[in-house]
């Protein structure tokens, strides 16, 4: 199975489809995933605090037409925009991301997902993605430049 290959360039510059000469290239689709996953604004939950003050949880509205009841997609990164940087942030961080891939797991597209995130530097926060595939093989994904302090 192929996708055409998504490639995310940080908030600033969004995402945008990869070509070559020929067209739009593709991938495996699990590039793609893990960047729809992790990218794509989740609703918050009730509790969560919104970080420009206003009660708009974002999310997408499909969710609500889920196959499985509370499914939803994307992650709650973008809760982080304003934060400070913080070990319980860079916690959070973590948190999130694994919560916007478990879906690989539970739907048989990966053995196992494993999230690390850290501070690049300062102000700049990073996620370390490893992915074990159904035949024990490991695909890393590594975003560095998506979260900048302002």
């Amino acid at each position: 199975m192929s996708d055409i290959r998504t490639l995310f360039f940080g908030f600033e510059r969004g995402a945008d489809y990869a070509l070559d000469a020929l067209g739009l290239t593709s991938d495996d689709g699990l590039e793609t995933a893990v960047i729809l996953s992790l990218f794509t604004d989740r609703q918050a939950e009730p509790a969560d605090i919104i970080p420009d003050g206003t009660t708009d949880q974002r999310g997408w509205w499909a969710d609500a037409f889920a196959d499985v009841p509370a499914d939803k997609i994307g992650s709650r990164l973008w809760l982080l925009h304003r934060e400070k940087q913080l070990q319980s942030v860079v916690n959070r961080a973590r948190e999130y991301a694994q919560e916007s891939l478990d879906w690989l797991v539970d739907d048989g597209v990966a053995k196992a997902v494993t999230v690390t995130a850290e501070v690049v530097r300062t102000g700049v926060l990073g996620l370390s993605i490893e992915i074990v595939r159904p035949d024990s093989t490991v695909a890393k994904f590594r975003f560095d430049n998506f979260w900048k302090a302002a």
